[in-house]
């Protein structure tokens, strides 16, 4: 959960680096963890980045000290924030790369960094008073943490998405189904939790196994072709099919009860 809510929830450094780190082992050091359920604390799920937080800008702020030649020199300065905003990249993709199905369930506020964030997870679900928004553009910079690059891919490179991006004007949940970056919209915030609590439910009543496969499989075949993706899942399933649960999926889909599926073992690390 996303809890700074007396700060609308806006990330922060601190924050940014603990959704990184969380989202890198959850699912992958034998937690038995099958799906993630993310949303945030409050009033809002996210209200962007903590514009406030010296430590995010830090490296973008007038240097103190006039004597340091390479504080001052605008091409020293921009390769040493690079890495920063490779980091804050990163730490969101980590939601992506999780070996685990991500759901965000939304409500209030989901902007900025919010929306970066959202479309990493892999099921998007909001409430009736969820408000979205890619202001960036509105502070007089590009969003650089991954909206540019995945939101036109969930939804389409369509006009919708451009006028959005340009104009950093909000949209709404309607309108958020409307294009596809979300697949419900509930009426309250209670049912919004009941529809993505149900949501979850039906993910880890299936095989870990084919779940991280398809999850693999399909983030894979979004920046392949199809030929590309047909050859990367034949070589997934080749080894995939050798588990028992597909005998157990069987069993299960022909009324078996107490089926159950071993956890998914601990990812090997150096």
């Amino acid at each position: 959960m996303l809890n700074r809510p007396k700060k609308r929830n806006a990330i922060n450094a601190q924050m940014w680096k603990e959704i990184g780190e969380a989202f890198r082992d959850v699912g992958s050091i034998g937690d038995g963890c099958r799906c993630v359920l993310l949303k945030g604390s409050g009033k809002g799920f996210c209200g962007g980045i903590d514009v406030t937080d010296q430590n995010v800008f830090a490296e973008l702020s007038p240097s103190e000290n006039n004597d340091d030649k390479s504080s001052q020199d605008a091409a020293r300065k921009s390769l040493a924030f690079r890495s920063q905003v490779l980091q804050m990249q990163d730490a969101f993709t980590a939601l992506e790369e999780c070996p685990v199905p991500v759901v965000v369930a939304i409500h209030g506020a989901c902007v900025g960094a919010g929306v970066d964030l959202a479309c990493c997870a892999d099921i998007r679900v909001c409430s009736k008073n969820a408000v979205f928004g890619v202001r960036e553009v509105r502070l007089g910079l590009a969003a650089d943490v991954g909206t540019l690059q995945r939101f036109p891919k969930i939804v389409g490179f369509s006009s919708r998405v451009k006028e959005l991006c340009f104009t950093g004007d909000d949209f709404d949940a309607e309108d958020a189904c409307k294009i596809g970056f979300v697949s419900r919209v509930s009426e309250t915030e209670e049912d919004l939790q009941k529809n993505a609590d149900e949501i979850c439910n039906k993910i880890t009543q299936h095989s870990p196994v084919a779940v991280s496969v398809t999850k693999i499989s399909l983030n894979y075949s979004r920046d392949h072709s199809v030929d590309e993706g047909l050859k990367h899942i034949a070589l997934q399933n080749s080894s995939a099919l050798m588990s028992e649960d597909v005998m157990k999926s069987f069993m299960m889909s022909s009324g078996a009860a107490d089926i159950e599926f071993d956890a998914m073992r601990a990812h090997s690390r150096l």
